[in-house]
């Protein structure tokens, strides 16, 4: 008998397409080790997010996943060891194992591998953000490391987009940062568009720029990857945007959560490819 797979999750509200259980298990099995992941949905549990987050650390789960709507309320429970993700003020990976749960955002060390993956080193320029809450506030704070020498923040609840924008000013970043009354404000005469709201995710649907807003754009991110096509980056294909899926933004957060939970680098283009493929293709 084997030692007792690694246990794994991810707390979210609309996670039931989610493909993070797949990069987690082939990711342990590229790595020798025996990997479980299980989705949480606090309304299909019948608990609230705090008990189920104190059922997984009490029943003996590695660590936790934390998508929308959650990423921002987590972090009130959590040790966090990184000062950049406490400015952030919120936490997508949380590993349990003795003491307080400890909490690290690889939305932010995510979206810059992606980025650096899919543009190379190539300045962000002016960009304008939708979506200022949990991956918005991550995307954000990402983008200023980049050095985007503009951010304009857009949301529905502005009060979100002026918190995020407080937060940059702080630190010792060159971004200029502003909040915009309108998505139109916001992408006027923008380099790059982020969609940071669950905008056209499976479910809810939608895009978040008026086709007009996204025409003589030089690039495009869209943080939502079930599906990966959504009407954001088909529009923005059609414009002939350059485009960063969702897709690597999930796989690079992946790979540095994974690296949180067992200590282990998974090797990238080997999960690339197997998740190409499909989780019943890789040898357990």
């Amino acid at each position: 008998m084997g030692p007792s797979p690694i246990r794994l999750g991810l707390i979210g509200d609309n996670i039931a397409a989610s493909r993070s259980p797949a990069l987690h298990r082939i990711a342990g099995r590229l790595t020798g080790l025996a990997v479980s992941y299980d989705l949480l949905r606090p309304a299909d549990l019948k608990r609230s997010f705090e008990d189920v987050l104190s059922f997984a650390e009490a029943d003996g789960y590695r660590g936790l996943n934390i998508t929308y709507p959650y990423k921002e309320r987590v972090i009130a429970h959590l040790d966090v060891p990184d000062p950049v993700v406490r400015a952030i003020g919120a936490c997508n990976t949380v590993l349990f194992g003795g003491g307080k749960p400890q909490g690290w955002n690889t939305d932010f060390s995510g979206f810059m591998g992606g980025y650096r993956h899919v543009f190379g080193n190539r300045s962000p320029g002016r960009v304008a953000m939708a979506g200022a809450g949990g991956v918005g506030r991550a995307i954000a704070f990402a983008l200023c490391q980049l050095g985007a020498t503009e951010l304009r923040l857009f949301d529905v609840d502005a009060g979100k987009a002026a918190s995020v924008a407080e937060a940059l000013r702080r630190l010792p970043v060159t971004t200029s940062v502003s909040v915009a009354a309108s998505i139109e404000d916001a992408t006027r005469e923008a380099d790059g568009l982020v969609n940071s709201t669950p905008i056209g995710m499976v479910g809810i649907g939608g895009c978040p720029f008026p086709a007009e807003t996204i025409r003589g754009r030089r690039w495009a991110f869209d943080a939502v990857y079930t599906p990966i096509e959504t009407p954001f980056v088909v529009a923005a294909r059609a414009a002939s945007v350059e485009l960063m899926s969702g897709y690597e933004l999930f796989f690079y957060q992946g790979v540095d959560a994974f690296r949180h939970f067992t200590g282990r680098d998974v090797p990238q283009q080997a999960l690339r490819e197997a998740l190409a493929l499909g989780e019943d293709q890789v040898p357990a």
